[in-house]
This record gives structure tokens, sequence and C-alpha cells, in this order.
């Protein structure tokens, strides 16, 4: 994810603090202070923000460890203001795994609160539940009741919230997997229409209102995912490859780029050498060693070497993200080393307007 540092590792998987946690950090340590003048206060605050987002990380944890149970690598985790996300390669396409993935996060949380209660009940925090129910307890006492609250609200039966895999998981057992995610979905947005009518009219609460959208959004976002990956699956990249492009030798010359690129012929250029793929030089590439004085850069000092290319047997709907994560217009498709072929964003929306059109032919023939 753009915007992002990464923190390290754990249990192999790269942990990312996205650049506006900053923000959050930032924000809680200037109202702190404003409200008690006290920089110690202050700062136990942060640390109290930063001990939360940990937890998130644990709580993402447990899903990528369920996860990799079934055969699925998750690509990272990354904090973010509003909590975390654990990239996986992929969901689960078994009802009973997705519903097991799902049930993780939450379940870390419910077990570090009974940890934190039996922590409590040896340390004799406990004085009153009144002073805990209102945060008004031990620092024990305020984490039990964060992994509640983190375990309850993420169970909230909508999309991007555990409870809306969970739900989508029990409704696949019996519907199609996409009709599932379509009613998981609308219940989602019910609930967001409900939040967001209750946050406006009820509470004027700017967070239940901001929440609501969060959800409208991500159910949005997770029924359109499903129906691409449903319109595109079960087609192999090498059917529908394109094999005619332009590449480029990492000894070529910036104006060699240039006049390429004039020419319209395609923007995102391969770059090879006795056939095997070296990397690739994009269109912002381009306009980055264009800025800089003198214009002497070759391709192979402008050239990204990060790319990872696709493999021709690999289906469709299992790369759609790769753009997402690469950051790139167009992937190379390799086979044993040799490039043989490209996909681009522009040709996947084609592809995907084609297979609703043929979708779209067919159901109409069945009602008929």
């Amino acid at each position: 994810m753009k915007w992002s540092w990464r923190l390290g590792q754990i249990a192999g998987i790269d942990v990312y603090v996205h650049a506006t946690f900053a923000l959050l950090l930032a924000y809680v340590g200037f109202v702190w202070y404003q409200n008690t003048h006290r920089w110690l206060d202050t700062l136990l605050a942060m640390g109290f923000i930063l001990v939360v987002f940990f937890i998130i990380v644990l709580h993402e944890l447990g899903h990528a460890l369920a996860a990799r149970r079934f055969g699925i690598a998750t690509r990272d985790i990354t904090l973010l203001p509003i909590g975390g996300v654990a990239r996986l390669e992929r969901m689960p396409e078994d009802p009973k795994q997705e519903l097991v993935v799902a049930l993780a996060g939450p379940l870390v949380n419910v077990v570090i609160a009974a940890s934190l209660y039996i922590g409590i009940l040896i340390s004799g925090e406990l004085y009153s539940w009144d002073l805990v129910l209102n945060q008004s307890g031990g620092f024990l006492s305020k984490l039990m009741i964060l992994n509640i609250v983190l375990a309850v609200f993420n169970m909230i039966p909508a999309f991007p919230m555990d409870g809306g895999r969970v739900l989508r998981a029990l409704l696949a057992r019996k519907l199609d997997y996409v009709v599932a995610t379509n009613v998981a979905a609308s219940i989602g947005q019910g609930l967001a229409l409900t939040m967001l009518a209750v946050g406006l009219l009820v509470f004027r609460n700017p967070f239940m209102i901001f929440v609501a959208l969060f959800v409208w959004v991500g159910a949005e976002n997770e029924a359109n995912m499903v129906r691409m990956n449903s319109l595109l699956s079960g087609i192999p990249i090498q059917k529908v490859m394109l094999t005619q492009f332009r590449t480029l030798s990492p000894r070529d010359s910036l104006a060699s780029v240039v006049d390429l690129t004039l020419s319209g012929f395609q923007q995102d250029f391969p770059v090879v050498e006795d056939g095997k793929l070296l990397g690739m030089v994009t269109r912002g590439d381009l306009l980055l060693a264009l800025a800089k004085p003198g214009h002497a850069a070759t391709v192979g000092d402008m050239m990204h070497t990060d790319v990872k290319p696709l493999d021709p047997r690999q289906m469709l709907d299992r790369m759609a993200d790769a753009f997402e994560h690469g950051h790139y217009q167009a992937l190379p498709v390799v086979r044993d080393g040799q490039l043989v072929g490209m996909i681009t964003l522009d040709h996947l929306a084609e592809i995907l307007t084609l297979r609703k059109a043929m979708k779209k032919q067919v159901d109409n023939r069945n009602v008929i």
C-alpha cells in the first residue's frame, strides 16, 4: 500500500504502518494535552494507542495464520487509523474455511480479554464492574473492555467487518457464492442506513455516521469484487493475454521511450534481454526521468525490477488484485523465464465488459 512504512515481520508476514497513522497519534496527543496540560498523561495516552494497535495486529495475525492453515498466504498486514488490514492472496472458496478465517480474528480478542480478566483477578485490580464499564478502572481493565468491544464490533454482520464474512460463509452453504455475497452485502448496507439515520437524527454522532459510510462502501466493494471474480473465473491468462506489444532493451535511450509513448501504441513497456524479463518502465517512470536535468537516463536506469510476472496458466480471477499490489497499469506474462504476453488494466476492463454482455445475453435466453 502506498505511503506505508515497513515495521518488521511477525510469523514471516510483513507488517506496515500507513503514514496517516502518525496523524492519529498527533491528534490524540494534541487533544489529551489540551485537556490535561500534563506531558506524562499525554505520552501515556499515546502509548495506550500503540498498545491498541498492537492488539489489532494480533487480530489480523489470527486471520493470517488461519488462512495459512488452508494454504493461503498473506501478503502483508497494514495498520491504518481506522484499524488493520491483512491482505490475503485470496479468500477461501470453501464456506467452512472462510468461516474459520473470519472467526479467527475476533477469537484472538476473546482470548486476550479472557487472559486479561484472569490477570485482573490475580492482581486484585477488579475493584468494581461499574468502574470497569465506565472506563475508570486500571490499565488491564481498559484493555479487557477494549478487546471485548473489538470482538463485538467486528462481528457486526456487514462487510468489511468479519461478521459480514461469517454471514456470507453461512449463506454460501446453501446459496451460490455470488448470491450469498449479494445477500450479505444488502444486509450490511441495510445496517449502514440504520446506523446513518440513528447517527444523524438521534445521537448526531459524527463517528457513527463515518462508520455507516464505511460499512456501505465496504459492502459495495466486496459485492463488486466477487461479481468481477465470478465473471473472470475459469479463464486462463494465456487465452486472453496480449501478444502484440513493444519491448525495450536496458540500453535504449530515454528519447526512444518518448517516441514509442507518443506513437500511442502503449504506455508501459517490458524491459527484456535475450527474451528474459528484466523489469518494467511505466509512464510514471518516464515522467520522473524527464523531470531530471539532462534527460540522459537509459531504460536500465529508470526501470522497475520489483514487478511480479504472471503465469499464463493462472486464472484471471486470481490476478485481478495483482495490479493493486504492484501499482502497475500493465503486467508481464512469463513462461519458463521467457516473456510471452501482457495484461493491461484497460484490456481487463474490456474482458469484463464482454463477459457481462455475454452473461446478460445468456440470462435473457434462459428467461425466454
